[in-house]
């Protein structure tokens, strides 16, 4: 059987319950304030654009690899035979551009 409680345990317990409400009630209007809202999303939205950066350059990253992997042999010296198209194509598109450009002026 339980013992009876004395009622000074009794408002003991009511003192500490108080207490005890107190403290959450002032957890929940710290995590409730306008300030913490805006801090919280604003930490959230740096570390998704922290991500989204990071992501990025990983992508960016391995594209130039790839890339450089395709003009460039393993050890180190250029692949004419593809660089050298690619080149021609480039004049060729900038010789468009140029020739488009002359003709809109006239």
């Amino acid at each position: 059987m339980s013992e009876a409680r004395t009622p000074a345990q009794i408002e003991a317990d009511i003192v500490r319950r108080r207490q005890d409400l107190a403290v959450m009630l002032d957890e929940i209007g710290v995590r409730l304030h306008p300030k913490t809202i805006v801090g919280e999303a604003k930490a959230k939205a740096v570390d998704a654009v922290d991500r989204t950066a990071g992501r990025a350059y990983v992508a960016a990253n391995r594209v130039v690899s790839d890339v450089r992997a395709q003009l460039v042999s393993e050890d180190g010296a250029p692949r004419l035979e593809r660089i050298v198209p690619l080149a021609m194509v480039g004049v060729g598109v900038v010789g468009l551009l140029v020739a488009r450009s002359r003709k809109q002026r006239d």
